[in-house]
């Protein structure tokens, strides 16, 4: 099937943020890309691509302080970026193609902790987590750069967290669609426990999918963890948008896979 790109400028508290639409020419599911900190929608180009192919709108974009609003790296809050999250999603079930009731959300680390809390707001079907951050609900609107300082994140992301001590947790519990949660084994940001923590909240899902890229690291940082990363979740979107969900597996599973420099 074939593809295109347009380009779109999304507005966002007066401001504008740019992204990127891939899309075959049918009425179709929409999929939402959320880059990690430090990342960029470069980054899922490729990736897109691969999924538009499957019959999906994708649809990439900057989080502010990344790429064009660099400027802002070290002001920018989680609430700035929730909203930018937010605006991408609304642009993206505004456009003609997209089924709004059929949008998969896609993140990666601190874009996988935003995708988890835009589900409280807006309705998202499919939801695919890789190494999803975990942060605090405390300084929600001190600067992203801050917060590993400020809270502790390095003990804080081994603790057992549960659904009503945290807003994304919270989230989870709610949500009653699809999830894909995928651990780096070898993850120093992201550890286990937050993995556990994330997949322990998914009570009410329809079905829960965890796989593990055997030997990776948070950033996926070799071309085998990101090409495993790519065929497991091409997979799993393919599964869920052309067939039936799996049965819920809440067991993590080792899997083929390989590596993106972002941070949590």
């Amino acid at each position: 099937m074939s593809t295109h790109d347009d380009i779109v400028s999304i507005r966002v508290d007066g401001e504008s943020i740019q992204g990127t639409v891939v899309a075959p020419a049918m009425l179709i599911p929409g999929v939402l890309f959320v880059h990690g900190w430090g990342g960029s929608q470069q980054q899922y180009i490729a990736r897109a691509h691969e999924v538009a192919a499957l019959g999906c709108i994708c649809l990439t974009f900057d989080l502010r302080g990344h790429v064009e609003t660099r400027a802002r790296y070290e002001t920018v809050s989680r609430e700035d970026n929730l909203q930018d999250v937010t605006a991408a999603y609304e642009s993206l079930a505004r456009h003609p193609g997209v089924d709004p009731t059929r949008i998969a959300v896609v993140g990666s680390s601190y874009g996988g902790y935003l995708a988890v809390i835009l589900c409280a707001t807006k309705p998202v079907k499919w939801l695919a987590l890789r190494a999803p951050a975990l942060y605090r609900d405390a300084d929600w609107q001190l600067p992203k750069t801050q917060l590993a300082q400020h809270q502790g994140l390095g003990a804080y992301r081994l603790e057992v967290v549960r659904p009503g001590e945290s807003r994304a947790l919270q989230a989870c519990a709610q949500f009653e669609g699809d999830v894909l949660i995928v651990e780096s084994e070898l993850d120093l940001i992201v550890p286990h426990q937050v993995i556990a923590n994330y997949r322990a909240a998914c009570s009410r899902a329809r079905s829960v999918t965890n796989r593990v890229i055997a030997g990776s690291d948070h950033g996926l940082s070799n071309e085998a963890a990101q090409s495993a990363y790519s065929e497991l979740l091409l997979v799993w979107l393919k599964e869920m948008i052309a067939g039936p969900p799996p049965s819920k597996d809440l067991a993590p599973e080792p899997a083929k896979e390989v590596a993106v420099a972002e941070h949590a």
